[in-house]
């Protein structure tokens, strides 16, 4: 966080500029991990070190956030603000893999062709969730 004051002129009695404002740092992190596995902390510690986080404490949030995408690789966004991290799961890019296995053999997903589901998410006209 960061503060910045501004004070007044030394001879003036004056107080009507000073004023106080805080600027909240908001870092992003992007990891690739796979699901339901605790990564190595040795990996993650230097990008979250000098953020004031604790790496084992987040690699294991980030294993039970990704507990139902167990054994496939996905990424994960990690917010950090205040010294807390907020785990985002970007699984769109995971889901369109698994469309894209489905079409190469040529499956139907819920009656519907695999491409047309793509086609879906690219538009945003389907949501794609994390359970």
């Amino acid at each position: 966080m960061q503060l910045s004051l501004v004070i007044p002129n030394p001879g003036s009695s004056d107080t009507s500029h000073l004023h106080h404002s805080t600027e909240v740092q908001i870092k992003l992190v992007y990891l690739r991990c796979t699901g339901e596995e605790v990564g190595a902390t040795s990996a993650l510690a230097p990008k979250i070190d000098p953020l004031g986080l604790y790496p084992k404490k987040v690699g294991d949030d980030v294993t039970k956030a990704t507990s139902d995408w167990k054994g496939l690789r996905i990424k994960v966004k990690l917010t950090i603000q205040n010294r807390h991290a907020q785990i985002e799961l970007e699984n769109s890019g995971t889901i369109k893999k698994i469309l894209g296995t489905a079409q190469s053999v040529d499956c139907n997903v819920d009656g519907r062709h695999p491409h047309d589901i793509i086609d879906d998410i690219n538009s945003a006209a389907v949501e794609c969730r994390t359970s």
